[in-house]
């Protein structure tokens, strides 16, 4: 993250609450797993949920469960009869994440794979209006290629940590995968005829595509 924590506690105050379920995955998510500052949160939540209320999507795409709290924010905006399916290669996430399935009344809109995305989405065979990536970011780059066409035109792609905690307006260091594949990312879209971007400095940087 790389907005003043003071501005970003103001904005949350002044934005919608998250509401009780996913209030209990927070904090269950930061007192029982692993890295918990890789969970969404309420700002970054609401803005993904208001994003689906918008497009009203049939189907979703999510590359990167985690305990399944963005999940939960995208599936708000869903179609009557709508879908998410969504992606997580750590199998040891899947009982919190189909739990807060369960608790948040949405386990019969959501289709959780677990495994390697890289080999779970060519076999997709659906179109996607809404497709939300944050998982491993040295693969961003195979992400999109792999999403981008079953994404319908005027479908939007959300991309998280684009910002990479301020680590893309500095030199690369060597051997730093991860930035690697943000930097190439950024510059493949950007450079993508195919979509029109916005770089949103949201959280630790948010990138928000519509298919042209």
């Amino acid at each position: 993250m790389i907005i003043d924590p003071k501005i970003e506690k103001y904005a949350e105050e002044f934005s919608s609450h998250q509401g009780a379920v996913l209030n209990e995955l927070f904090r269950e998510t930061h007192l029982k797993i692993m890295n918990p500052r890789m969970l969404s949160g309420q700002l970054q939540g609401r803005f993904l949920s208001m994003i689906s209320h918008m497009i009203r999507p049939k189907n979703i795409l999510e590359i990167g469960t985690y305990t399944g709290y963005s999940a939960i924010c995208l599936a708000e905006g869903l179609q009557e009869k709508g879908t998410i399916h969504t992606i997580e290669i750590d199998l040891e996430l899947e009982a919190i994440a189909k739990k807060y399935f369960r608790k948040a009344g949405i386990e019969n809109s959501v289709v959780a794979h677990f495994g390697n995305a890289l080999e779970i989405i060519p076999p997709l065979d659906l179109v996607f209006d809404l497709v939300f990536i944050d998982a491993d970011k040295e693969n961003y780059p195979n992400y999109y290629h792999l999403i981008i066409n079953k994404v319908r035109k005027g479908g939007f792609i959300v991309v998280d940590n684009v910002l990479w905690s301020g680590k893309v307006v500095q030199p690369l260091k060597s051997g730093d995968k991860d930035t690697a594949g943000i930097f190439a990312f950024n510059a493949l879209v950007q450079q993508d005829e195919r979509v029109e971007n916005v770089l949103l400095p949201l959280r630790d940087g948010l990138m928000l595509l519509r298919k042209i």
